[in-house]
């Protein structure tokens, strides 16, 4: 197996969390070969990925309150992004369902983009945003939210509470608020506000991630192709013959290694697989 097997494998095998860290991966690598300019050494990002404070851009281009929140402009942003993503979202995942995570993930990136285009329109400044900051605030803000004195451990700092963590970033946050990066400041706290206000009405009845539930189902039904009527054919009853055990033996014991396998990655992760157990999963992947 190659390693591209061995990352299709591991995309397939993987949650909605690894999934959402392949794609900005993937994104910033695009952007890397099309929009990293390596004479001058900075991303230039086109107005139809970058979201622009602008009207007359963001108006004809009303993608971009989402397409924003894959891209990067730069490694260091993209690694420390996606360390903290990695992080909020085990915890998140802990208490909620992939349905939510997705859902939470792109309603606050479209959310915070439209608070980032009305505050610079308030203010009279003109600017544009990129990365997955302010989703992944908000999937923070939301965890910490919903169970504050958990307990996390961080490296060379120990056993802290989450609400800690998370408030150090919000306080970080708002002293860079004036000196730099205005734009992104703005969609960072707003990424949050929209994470604590979700798990608030979830825990009143209300989930907002039903939202984007509602409009892929819809969207999933229209290009659906549609289920051969079902035509009643009447037939003499005979008794079936019998069939040899053997294949249903074989089945279910590909299938037993396939969950002991599976019990092994939930345990030990990925990377305590042998080749062969890597391979068999692959194989019995397609």
């Amino acid at each position: 197996m190659n390693i591209l097997d061995d990352l299709k494998l591991q995309y397939k095998l993987g949650g909605i969390a690894l999934k959402m860290i392949y794609w900005n991966v993937a994104c910033f690598l695009v952007s890397l070969v099309f929009f990293y300019s390596f004479k001058v050494g900075v991303f230039d990002f086109p107005s139809w990925i970058a979201l622009s404070s602008e009207p007359a851009v963001f108006v004809l281009k009303p993608w971009t309150f989402l397409s924003y929140a894959f891209f990067h402009d730069g490694f260091l942003h993209l690694f420390f992004n996606m360390m903290v993503l990695n992080f909020s979202s085990y915890l998140f995942l802990t208490f909620f369902s992939s349905k939510q995570y997705l859902g939470l993930y792109i309603l606050s990136a479209i959310f915070a983009g439209v608070i980032f285009v009305l505050g610079f329109n308030l203010m009279h400044y003109s600017g544009a945003i990129i990365g997955a900051s302010a989703a992944i605030m908000a999937i923070l803000v939301a965890v910490t939210t919903y169970s504050p004195l958990m307990n996390v451990r961080l490296l060379l700092v120990g056993n802290v509470k989450l609400w800690h963590v998370t408030a150090v970033i919000l306080i970080l946050d708002l002293m860079q608020f004036r000196l730099e990066n205005s734009g992104g400041h703005i969609s960072h706290l707003a990424g949050a506000f929209f994470g604590f206000v979700y798990i608030k009405l979830l825990q009143n009845g209300i989930d907002m991630s039903k939202i984007l539930s509602i409009v892929l189902d819809f969207f999933t039904n229209i290009f659906k192709k549609p289920a051969t009527p079902f035509k009643k054919v009447h037939k003499n009853y005979q008794k079936p013959a019998e069939r040899p055990v053997s294949k249903i033996v074989v089945k279910d014991k590909k299938q037993q290694q396939i969950d002991e396998i599976l019990d092994k990655i939930s345990q030990s992760g990925y990377d305590s697989l042998s080749q062969e157990e890597k391979e068999f999963l692959f194989q019995a992947g397609k």
